[in-house]
């Protein structure tokens, strides 16, 4: 997709964030404290990222999560901006920049903190459960 479709598709905030990797600020994002079960998915293509059940609170200020909902709907990309080394996460399907995981979270099951911009996101609730 084109810049300009981009732009169109997106909200100036998500385009900043998911096509130019800028961070939104922290404790700022919508979904930071939801609660509610769920799915995670690309705000840019619909693409399921993460499940309610691995959200944590890491007290980052962005929405945490100790693993992914499939290998296959993330990329982890070497990312050595700001003069340090992190690790890019980026939806596999459509290449917008989601955050950065960490391995800094010791007390979650895979000792991984996926630290995901919020407007990057969107929730969809799970029907099933009350």
């Amino acid at each position: 997709m084109t810049s300009d479709k981009w732009k169109q598709a997106l909200t100036p905030q998500q385009y900043a964030v998911m096509r130019e990797k800028a961070t939104e600020p922290p404790f700022s994002g919508a979904l930071l404290h939801n609660k509610q079960d769920g799915s995670y998915v690309c705000a840019a293509c619909g693409t399921k990222l993460f499940g309610s059940d691995t959200k944590f609170d890491s007290g980052s200020g962005w929405p945490s999560f100790y693993d992914v909902a499939n290998a296959a709907s993330v990329r982890l990309e070497p990312d050595s901006s700001l003069g340090m080394e992190r690790t890019e996460v980026v939806c596999a399907k459509c290449g917008s920049h989601l955050g950065h995981v960490f391995d800094d979270a010791p007390e979650q099951p895979t000792g991984k903190r996926y630290c995901i911009n919020s407007c990057a996101l969107e929730f969809t609730p799970d029907k099933t459960k009350k």
